[in-house]
Parts: structure tokens; sequence; C-alpha cells
């Protein structure tokens, strides 16, 4: 795991205390970014390989927020002319209304006079300018336009008179009592329609790329356990939050029980679907994959609606994340090269798009259908730099040395994080974490050979543990490698939340790498980053308490 020791005897690493082997040059000719090895060799090395290939990844983004009234459907009613409220009908918050149900009987000289305008225009010519002017009076007065037919069939002027709700909703506020006289303008009611309510969200900077109108989003709220609510997403904030480097979208949920209420705060989920076009590049029917029509329609088998649907050749390439080797700004994988005598590999930097659940698109250096290696990797780095050939920690080509070289035996067992050491390997974490929020090298080391007493020297922890050991400066250790440990941290305390005891903080900062930020965990709160320590200490921001139930 530590290529660079070299001795002229066997013994132990002074890094890691694995025991050394005899290295075996290989005669074969290869590049100089190339391993080649026997078929026993890569057995023994465990290494696994993917094929690359185009799809559209998916991506569950974790978000919470509030539910709140649909704006949209909130009416507010307030006083068009002075009356005297005789009966309140509707006395309390809280009070379902149907459209058109009485809400108050009113006393209003006012509205008098203007039946009696009304009734003489249309006595003397019903179809007259004056008529309409006198029918828009009383409807600009919240009249409803069955109470003005009323007024002209009975010919009579009423002194008494009800007011109507114009909604079917909820009342949320009232300001009036019954008997108080109300002058025009003078708030009375508001009503507020909860058949369907919105849902806001707050999405980091690094996900709005992933947004777009109309996405589906499924929720939970507290009151309902283990049910899940949908909603569509209507809008996308068009500015940024700069304090909580955020943006806030808003879902529509339906709500025709009325069950949710407004003021739940709800988790959600977003499930993005990373790289497809807004538009369909054709439709096609859901039964029939088979037609493909260039505009919307029915299908002309079973007369199904064609629904929107992007070609499989216009999607991405795509690799799993535990083929890419990341130093900061680079990132490498290593191809299996076809047809080779034996089992060859060759280091190739890639230029990565976007990262979604478990994969990364790749914008250039590789093709589809090449094989790279998903488990081995960091195996094959060190093979290449024993033998002094380009690597990902090593990118330009060492000196040789012409005496045997010693490396270190690999375990054949696999160790990591399970269920059962969870706890115990993120106490060590943690401490981990605190020592490089306080830019301490040595003491994170030193955590770093405690877990590698755990997971033992094998496997892919064991592996980001032992370039932890080798790393010579606090930022070499940081990127990518804590971050590559937190990531495992991560998806093991997701698995096995149940197992573990305590709080578990997920923190983000958004500046690690310039373009993407970087996760971590704590077990307790103030923030306090890891990646920039004392120069940065309280740089980001804490999105998620994992183990909260």
């Amino acid at each position: 795991m530590h290529p660079q020791i070299h001795q002229s005897e066997p013994g132990k690493c002074p890094i890691c205390g694995m025991d050394l082997i005899p290295l075996v040059e290989d005669s074969s000719e290869t590049g100089p970014r190339e391993l080649s090895m026997s078929e026993a060799s890569k057995a023994l090395a465990e290494i696994q390989t993917t094929e690359v290939v185009k799809s559209y990844p998916e991506e569950t983004i974790r978000l919470v927020g509030k539910l709140s009234y649909d704006e949209t459907r909130i009416k507010a009613l307030t006083a068009r002319f002075p009356f005297r409220i005789d009966a309140l009908y509707v006395n309390y918050v809280g009070s379902k209304v149907n459209a058109n149900d009485a809400l108050a009987e009113i006393y209003s000289p006012e509205l008098g006079t203007a039946q009696r305008e009304l009734l003489n225009a249309y006595n003397a010519a019903p179809n007259s300018s004056i008529t309409k002017a006198a029918k828009e009076k009383l409807r600009l007065w919240d009249l409803l336009p069955d109470q003005i037919e009323d007024i002209l069939q009975n010919g009579n002027v009423n002194d008494h008179f009800q007011i109507k709700t114009p909604i079917t909703g909820t009342v949320v506020a009232r300001q009036v009592e019954e008997g108080a006289y109300v002058k025009t303008g003078q708030p009375l009611l508001k009503i507020v329609d909860l058949s369907h309510l919105w849902l806001l969200l707050n999405v980091y900077e690094s996900d709005i790329s992933k947004l777009h109108l109309g996405q589906k989003i499924s929720f939970s709220v507290e009151a309902y356990p283990g049910e899940i609510f949908y909603g569509e997403m209507i809008f996308i904030a068009p500015e940024l939050d700069e304090k909580t480097r955020t943006v806030s979208v808003r879902v529509d949920v339906p709500n025709a029980n009325e069950r949710l209420k407004p003021g739940m705060f709800a988790k959600g989920n977003l499930h993005a679907v990373i790289g497809k076009h807004s538009h369909a590049d054709y439709w096609t029917c859901p039964m029939h994959p088979e037609v493909k029509e260039s505009a919307p329609g029915n299908c002309p088998i079973c007369g199904m609606h064609l629904v929107e649907a992007n070609s499989k050749d216009n999607a991405p390439l795509v690799v799993p994340e535990s083929a890419v080797l990341l130093t900061g700004k680079r990132a490498v994988v290593y191809v299996e090269k076809l047809n080779a005598e034996k089992p060859t590999f060759e280091g190739r930097e890639v230029v990565l798009g976007a990262h979604a659940d478990g994969v990364y698109i790749v914008k250039s250096g590789l093709a589809e259908g090449e094989s790279v290696v998903t488990n081995g990797a960091f195996k094959i780095d060190s093979a290449m730099q024993i033998q002094a050939k380009p690597s990902m920690m090593n990118p330009s080509v060492v000196e040789d040395h012409s005496e045997m070289k010693i490396a270190m035996d690999m375990p054949k067992t696999e160790g990591g994080i399970t269920a059962e050491n969870l706890n115990e390997l993120l106490g060590i974490y943690f401490k981990m974490q605190a020592a490089l929020a306080s830019d301490n090298l040595d003491s994170a080391k030193a955590e770093a050979k405690n877990l590698m007493g755990i997971t033992g020297h094998n496997g892919e922890i064991a592996e980001l543990l032992h370039h932890m050991l080798d790393a010579n400066t606090l930022d070499a250790f940081r990127k990518p490698l804590f971050d590559q440990l937190s990531t495992q941290f991560i998806d093991a305390v997701k698995a096995h939340t149940d197992a573990v005891s305590g709080d578990v903080y997920l923190m983000h900062c958004p500046m690690v790498y310039g373009d993407h930020g970087a996760d971590w965990l704590q077990s307790k709160k103030p923030l306090q980053n890891p990646f920039f320590g004392s120069m940065m200490l309280t740089c980001g921001d804490i999105k998620d308490n994992l183990t909260e139930k």
C-alpha cells in the first residue's frame, strides 16, 4: 500500500505495519501509463471491472421544508360600502364555508340607495347605459349576479341584505363582531381554500442544475408516520439566498381531504434524472416502447396516450463512482485494454460531469463499451508507483531503481463498515474530523491507524486509510482522502440508521473544491469545518440530522 517504502530485506512497513513481500518485475513491454499482470495476480488483487454505458442516472436529493397556504387560493373580504352587521353566520375561525353561503346579514342605507338607482334605471330603459352602470356598481360592491337579478325580478328595495362567500374554503381570520358598524375598506374575513397547499423547500446551490418545473416530489410528515405524499414543483426562485446558499422552490400539493395542515414540517425527496433534456426527443407508448412518434398523440396499437421520452443515444456516459480516483482537480480511471494477451490496465484522466447516486457522468476521456476498474483501482495505482509509472498520486514518471524493491502483502479478506462496528468506527471518525478542524495532522493520522485496527488492511476503506497515513500535508489528507472516507461513513449511517447511537449531523461546505462542495459528519453542533480548519472554521451549513427519528 506504500510503494515508496524500499528495503533490501523482508520486514514490516514502518507506516502501517503490513508485511513486506518481494516485488517480481514484469518483463512484458507496456506503455508508460499501462500495467500488465497475470490472471492469477488479477484474481489475487480482486480486481473487478464494469462496462462504460450510456444512461440517464437518477439521484434522490433529501430536502426539508414546511407546508403553507396556496397564496392563489386566499380570499380576503373587505367592506365595499358602509353597513351594520345585524347577524353574523360565520362567527369563529376554522368555520367551513361553501361558495354562495351566507356570511352575514347587514343593514346599509347606501346599499338601499344603490338598489333604488338600479330599479329606476331598469324600469325606464332596461338596456340603457345607466342601467348597466347601476348593475356594475352593485357588482363592484361584491353582490353576486343572482342577487342582482333577484332585485330586478322582485322590484323591491331590501333594507337588510345577505353577504355571501365567493369561494369554498376555511375561515382563517375574522376581524368583525356581530352588531358592529363597518366602514368602507374595513377587513371582515379571510377565507382559504385548503384543497391545495404549497410545500416550501430549500435546495442547495450544488443541486440547482438538477431542478426543473414539473418535477414530482415525495415527502412525509410526522403526523402520518410511514405515509408518503406527492406534489409537483411549480416555482423555482430567481435568486439565491446568500446566507444559506440555497434557492427556494415551491411544490403544489393536492389536499382534497385536508389531512395536511399548513405549518407542518416535511421531509422531501426530489427524484432528479441527471443529463436528460427538458424537452422530449420523441413520444412513445408505455405499453409498446417500439412506438416512437415525433409529436404527442395516441398509440396506433392500443390507443393509449403517448408519453415524452429521450433517446438513449443522447444519454451521457456514466461510470460507477468507485471507478474514479479523485485528486482535487484531477480525476483518474483505470481502463482494461481489450484483446491483450494478459490483463492490462491503462491509467487515463477523465473530465467528470455531475455526480448522481453511485455514479459520475463522464464528459470526455472514455468511450461507450470500454471497461473500467471498479474494485482494486488503488492496488493498480500503487503498482504503477512501484514501477515508476504515472499514477493518480504521481502523475509524472519518477526515477526507477535497479535494486530489488519490496512491496506490501495484502490480505485476501475484506474489511469495512458494518452495522456491528459502525458506532465504534464513528467514534474514531469524529475524533479525526475534530483533529482536522484543529489543523492537527498527527492526531488525524493517529485516528487513521485506530480505524485500520478495526477495518483491517484490505478493502476500499483500508486503502483510503493507507493513503492517509502516507499524506505529508493537511491538504493531501483532507482532499480527496477525508472526503472519500466521509462518503463511506455517510452511506453507512444512511444504510444502518437504527444501529447508530446518538445524533449524526450531515454537514456541507460548498467551497471545498471550488466548483463543488463536500460533505462530512459530526456528532454535535456547532459546525467545525475539517477541510479548511482555522482558515474558515465555520464555513458551511448543517444539511440534516441523519439519525433523527
